[in-house]
């Protein structure tokens, strides 16, 4: 079985952090890359302790006034966060993401230090890539090619 660390090396250039006392303006230029739809909160130590999305930030910039929009990114995370680590396997990761609908999860380490971030697609197309060369390997098994 796949685990998360296999798609590691893509999960970590999927990384994006931010202070939890950042404004919620830097973390709006941030998810300005079109590559970059979830960026980590962390602690002063690197802790994750919540998450900003696109969406997060559009609705609270949308209802901004004066100075509304000079908050802490702190004030706009997502605390209750869904992640996986390393070791999980990867079909587990991709059951969760299609069970609540999340197109993002962050790993992290056994200190809560974040390691990457896993798009959804990734998954799938790490998990399809499985499958395929499995169906190989049966395919050249059962015509006589190989395991001999």
């Amino acid at each position: 079985m796949l685990s998360v660390d296999r798609i590691l090396p893509l999960a970590r250039e999927r990384l994006v952090t931010i202070r939890d006392n950042a404004l919620l303006v830097e973390a709006a230029k941030l998810l300005g890359d079109r590559h970059t739809n979830l960026v980590v909160v962390c602690n002063d130590d690197g802790t994750m302790v919540g998450v900003v999305t696109k969406t997060d930030v559009v609705q609270r910039i949308s209802s901004c006034h004066g100075s509304g929009c000079t908050m802490a990114v702190a004030t706009v995370m997502i605390q209750d966060v869904t992640y996986c680590r390393p070791d999980h396997l990867l079909q587990d990761v991709w059951s969760i993401m299609k069970e609540r609908k999340l197109l993002h999860i962050p790993i992290v380490g056994q200190d809560f230090k974040p390691l990457g971030v896993i798009y959804v697609r990734d998954a799938l197309f790490a998990l399809l890539g499985e499958v395929e060369h499995e169906e190989s390997l049966l395919r050249d098994y059962v015509m006589g090619i190989g395991y001999r």
